[in-house]
């Protein structure tokens, strides 16, 4: 492999393996993890519930045994928007080519066991993206206004920042454009971010320290109050286990979601200039606490509970890119990929190919734009 398809298929795999065993443990506490399982979590695990089918009637979905949930449906099915387009996306891809992704094609999803289209599977703010683009025809750039803030933007959008590979900006730029389709406020900050720390990831010689710089860097808000709180608590932790009292509290002045993740007040997923979604903060600190080690910031995520999901997806998707796919355990990789039937490596080759076309067609527009500017600066001294 090449280091650019190396860092992607890292970051894609990555994120797929801690959407996985984080599923499992979506929506408990610590201590009721432990309780469960007999102490932390440290791979895949079963269900929480022994009776999935019928424990959340709302959400009968087989989570847990490595099975990938709707945060890798989505990473995946961007990636193939990012084959059909061929370039830089904005809202009106989403449109164009995301929307028919939804409800267009039957695939295997792992908590259905079964074939279905993905619309069938995602949570209702990811499924507001077809309701307001296909039924609804509204302006692709204003679609995301109204729905749910939450992490629903950010938990996909690590493929922008390896199209955008080694530039933080330009993710950042990129993910915000394109996500004002889905989410607005600081769910769709949040995925500006998230790119932006993908992008930094990639870069040679990048770091945990780096990362969080470069989301500090371009963060606004209630996102950047939020990521440097939760960093500045992780960096003087050593371990994950332990840490999770002291990451709350530093993240709960701007969570919107309460102590009882599934008891919310009135405030919840409602807009904000000062509010930040949990799950990012909380997947720089874990990477910040692991150094950027993959396995560690993975299973800070998994074990923290909550929105376990998201968080391990978005740090394997971060610590994958800083240290490749062979950080990545491949332990995990088999499981996980045997278990959801699903190839977590070849969608990680696809971005990386579509990175390089990118750069390609970005290369030649800046040179010709240098060329060009250079004529325009000559031919004001000679005036």
């Amino acid at each position: 492999m090449t280091p650019l398809e190396d860092r992607a298929t890292g970051c894609v795999a990555g994120a797929a393996v801690g959407d996985a065993l984080g599923g499992a443990t979506e929506g408990w506490t610590p201590e009721q993890i432990v309780e469960r399982y007999g102490g932390r979590v440290e791979g895949v695990v079963p269900p929480f519930n022994e009776d999935w089918r019928n424990a959340r009637p709302i959400a009968p979905y087989h989570k847990g045994d490595g099975h990938i949930t709707d945060d890798t449906l989505m990473t995946h099915a961007l990636i193939r928007v990012y084959e059909k387009a061929g370039g830089h996306l904005d809202a009106y891809a989403m449109a164009e080519h995301l929307v028919p992704e939804l409800m267009g094609e039957r695939r295997w999803i792992p908590e259905l066991e079964a074939e279905a289209l993905p619309l069938q599977r995602i949570f209702l703010a990811e499924k507001w993206i077809v309701a307001r683009l296909h039924y609804g025809h509204a302006d692709p750039r204003e679609a995301g206004v109204g729905n749910i803030v939450n992490c629903g933007a950010a938990m996909y959008v690590a493929p922008v920042g390896i199209v955008n590979a080694a530039d933080p900006d330009a993710a950042y730029a990129e993910a915000i454009e394109l996500t004002g389709a889905h989410q607005s406020s600081y769910g769709r900050e949040a995925a500006g971010v998230m790119a932006a720390a993908v992008a930094e990831a990639m870069r040679p010689g990048a770091t945990a320290d780096s990362v969080v710089a470069a989301c500090l860097r371009l963060a606004k808000d209630g996102t950047r109050a939020a990521i440097e709180a939760v960093c500045e608590t992780a960096a003087g932790l050593g371990h994950w286990d332990g840490s999770f009292e002291a990451l709350r509290a530093a993240v709960r002045p701007y969570d919107t979601v309460a102590d009882t993740y599934r008891d919310q007040g009135l405030g919840a997923r409602r807009p904000s200039r000062v509010h930040s979604i949990e799950e990012l903060p909380l997947a720089l600190g874990f990477l910040v606490i692991a150094k950027g080690d993959f396995r560690d910031t993975v299973l800070g995520g998994v074990n923290y509970g909550r929105d376990a999901d998201s968080i391990a997806s978005m740090g394997g998707a971060i610590a994958g890119a800083l240290g490749g796919l062979a950080s990545v355990p491949q332990e995990w990789v088999e499981q996980v990929g045997a278990a959801s039937r699903t190839d977590l490596v070849a969608p990680g080759l696809a971005v990386a190919e579509v990175a390089r076309r990118v750069h390609a067609g970005d290369l030649a527009r800046r040179r010709a734009h240098e060329s060009a500017f250079a004529e325009l600066a000559h031919e004001h001294e000679r005036a």
